[in-house]
C-alpha cells in the first residue's frame, strides 16, 4: 500500500512530506518534482507570499542514485519566509521575549479559525490557521510527483485545466491534446483552453480584486491511458471513484467533486447519460461510445480517460472583511485579514493532479503490486496480454 503524509505550518521551517510503498527501482527526476512545485505556484490571482518563496524540494531518504530503494522517502520543502515568522512563531517557550505573538481572535467566516479553535481549545486561530493553510497542499504535490513517476512508467499521464472562473465557464469538454498543452504552457494565467474564455476570467479576478473580495471556480483533472481494473467494486471503500472523491474534496476550499458528467446525469434520463458499448474486431477490444462515466464504472477504471472535477468555493481571506466575533472579548468585530491569494483555481488544479496520482499509484500497486520497478512491470505485462486476449 502507497501510504503518505504531510508536516509543517504555513510560516513554519519547512514543509514536510513521507511517502512510503513505492516498489525500489524507479527513476526519480528531482527537478521534475520542482517543476510541480512550480507551477503551484504560477495563476492569475496569486497573493505576495508567492514572491516570496521558491519551492524546491530536498530529499533526505529513500532515494540514491537516482532511483528510489524501496524504503521511505522524506523530503523538505524550506519556507523561506520563516525568516519573517521566526520570533513569533518559536519551537522554544519564548514568552518572556518581547516578540509580538500576532495573535488572531477574529476568525475569518468559511475558514478552519473558529471551529479549530473550538476543538483544540485555542483562543487564538493561529496555530489553527498555519496548518489549515493551502500552503500545505506544497507538500502534497511533492508527494504527487513521486506517484506521478511510478505511474509514467507505465503510460499513464495527468493533466489539470480551469473550466470555470466565477461566472464564466467553458461549455465544452476539452480534448486530452488540448488539456495537456495549455497544462504545460507556464505562460498561461488560467490554464483555460479556450483563450477568449480566458480573459473574460481574468477580467473577473480583475473585477474581485478591485472589489476587496475573492472568487473561486473549478477545475478538471484527466488521467490519460489508464488501463482497466483499477479499483473495485466489491467493498465501498475500495470503489476507486468514492476514494478519488475523498482525495480532492480533502484539498483546502473544495466544497464539491464531480466524477465525469455526474452533476449533468442527476437532471438527465438513462438513455441520454450512459456510455454504449460496442466491439471492434478488428482492434480486437470494447469501445464506448462516449465518456460519461468519466473513465469509472462500478468503482472500476474502465480504461477510458479518468476526469475529476474539484468545485473551489472563494477563499475565506477577503481584503473587504466579512462581519464575525471576537473568540476573546465576544464582541462584533471585522474578520482577520491574512496575506492571501484572490484566485487559487490553477493552482488547486496542480494540487488535484497530484491528490488523483496518489490515489491512482495505490490502487495500481494494489493490482499489480511489487517490490522493485521490474517487478511491478512483469505484472502488468501479464495483465495487459489477459485484457488484450479477453
Amino acid at each position: 500500500m502507497l501510504r503518505y503524509y504531510t508536516a509543517g505550518e504555513s510560516h513554519g521551517q519547512a514543509l514536510l512530506a513521507f511517502v512510503s510503498g513505492l516498489p525500489a527501482g524507479i527513476p526519480v527526476d528531482v527537478e521534475a518534482i520542482n517543476h510541480e512545485l512550480h507551477r503551484r505556484q504560477l495563476g492569475y490571482g496569486r497573493g505576495g507570499r508567492q514572491k516570496i518563496e521558491k519551492d524546491r524540494a530536498d530529499i533526505f531518504a529513500g532515494v540514491r542514485r537516482g532511483e528510489t530503494i524501496g524504503a521511505p522517502i522524506a523530503l523538505r520543502i524550506e519556507n523561506r519566509d520563516w525568516a519573517n515568522w521566526e520570533k513569533i512563531l518559536p519551537v522554544e517557550d519564548n514568552s518572556e521575549d518581547d516578540a509580538p505573538a500576532k495573535k488572531l481572535v477574529a476568525p475569518r467566516p468559511g475558514h478552519a479559525d473558529l471551529a479549530g479553535s473550538q476543538k483544540f481549545d485555542f483562543h487564538d486561530a493561529r496555530y489553527v490557521l498555519e496548518r489549515a493553510s493551502a500552503r500545505e497542499t506544497a507538500a502534497r504535490v511533492a508527494a504527487g510527483a513521486f506517484a506521478r513517476q511510478l505511474l509514467g512508467q507505465f503510460g499513464i499521464e495527468i493533466a489539470s485545466h480551469t473550466i470555470q472562473i466565477g461566472h464564466h465557464k467553458l461549455e465544452r469538454q476539452a480534448s486530452w491534446d488540448e488539456i495537456k498543452k495549455i497544462c504545460g504552457d507556464l505562460e498561461s494565467p488560467l490554464r483555460c483552453v479556450d483563450s477568449a474564455l480566458q480573459e473574460k476570467m481574468k477580467a473577473e479576478v480583475d473585477a474581485v480584486l478591485k472589489a476587496g473580495d475573492t472568487v473561486g471556480g473549478v477545475f478538471e483533472v484527466v488521467v490519460h491511458n489508464v488501463p482497466v481494473g483499477l479499483g473495485s467494486h466489491a467493498q465501498w471503500d475500495e470503489k476507486l471513484d468514492g476514494r478519488l472523491a475523498q482525495a480532492v474534496m480533502s484539498i483546502q476550499a473544495v466544497k464539491g467533486v464531480e466524477i465525469g458528467a455526474g452533476i449533468l446525469a442527476a437532471g438527465s434520463f438513462g438513455s441520454e447519460v450512459q456510455d454504449e458499448i460496442s466491439y471492434d474486431k478488428s482492434a480486437k477490444k470494447f469501445l464506448r461510445s462516449s465518456n460519461r462515466a468519466g473513465g469509472l464504472e462500478g468503482g472500476i477504471t474502465n480504461g477510458q480517460d479518468v476526469i475529476v472535477r474539484g468545485y473551489l468555493k472563494p477563499i475565506s481571506t477577503l481584503r473587504r472583511a466579512l462581519k464575525t466575533a471576537d473568540m476573546v472579548t465576544k464582541e462584533p468585530v471585522a474578520a482577520a485579514y491574512e496575506r492571501s491569494d484572490w484566485c487559487v483555481v490553477p493552482a488547486a488544479g496542480v494540487a488535484g493532479e497530484a491528490m488523483v496520482a496518489l490515489v491512482l499509484a495505490d490502487a495500481f500497486l494494489q493490482k499489480f503490486g511489487g517490490d522493485s520497478l521490474r517487478e511491478t512491470k512483469r505484472n502488468f505485462e501479464g495483465y495487459a496480454e489477459q485484457i488484450a486476449q479477453f
